[in-house]
């Protein structure tokens, strides 16, 4: 991924945050010698060594990605941004935050580590209704899927949050994004802010 400096995040601690609050994303591999992309949400192990996921059984991808260098990306809140929002003359661009994951991925169908998986994305993403689903796979579900994991060698971010612009006009472009209800980014950017001065 191209990062010019200004854009670039390295503080890991940050880094693994992100990930874990923008957990789905693609999982892109070589399949048959074409590209092969896949969405899906990912977990991070405890040490932020590996991340882990899973494929369905149908999904041809699975078939040739056992021990290939592949790359996950994940981004979080993105818009466009006019330069009518700045003081100072510009063009049109597209703020966002991405990272890139890149490393050895493996497969495996043990029902255990399949179980696991399943059960702490649910528990992740049902921890926020008033009544979490509890989850309850039979042997023949787990069957039908192939779980992931990558062991990660490289990792790239990018937050493009108009840093290369004056405060002036990072907080005119955060105010209209707050008006067009870019809530998200608008945060991102007055995080960014913050963390400038």
């Amino acid at each position: 991924m191209y990062i010019p400096p200004k854009f670039e995040i390295t503080d890991k601690e940050e880094i693994f945050s992100f990930v874990e609050a923008n957990a789905f994303g693609q999982l892109i591999s070589v399949n048959q010698g074409d590209l092969f992309s896949t969405h899906i949400p990912f977990l991070l192990s405890n040490e932020n060594t590996m991340i882990l996921g899973h494929l369905a059984k149908l999904n041809p991808q699975h078939n040739d990605i056992d021990g290939q260098e592949v790359m996950i990306t994940i981004e979080g809140p993105h818009g466009y941004i006019s330069p009518s929002w700045y003081s100072s003359p510009g063009v049109p661009t597209w703020n966002y935050q991405a990272v890139h994951i890149y490393g050895n991925c493996k497969t495996f169908t043990e029902p255990k580590r399949l179980q696991h998986i399943i059960e702490s994305l649910t528990r992740k993403y049902e921890s926020g209704f008033a009544t979490p689903w509890v989850p309850v796979y039979r042997e023949e579900m787990l069957s039908a899927i192939i779980g992931v994991e990558i062991i990660i060698s490289k990792i790239q971010c990018k937050y493009k949050l108009n840093q290369n612009r004056s405060t002036q006009d990072q907080q005119q472009v955060t105010d209209q994004l707050e008006k067009l209800g870019s809530k998200q980014l608008a945060k991102a950017m007055k995080r960014q802010l913050e963390h400038n001065k």
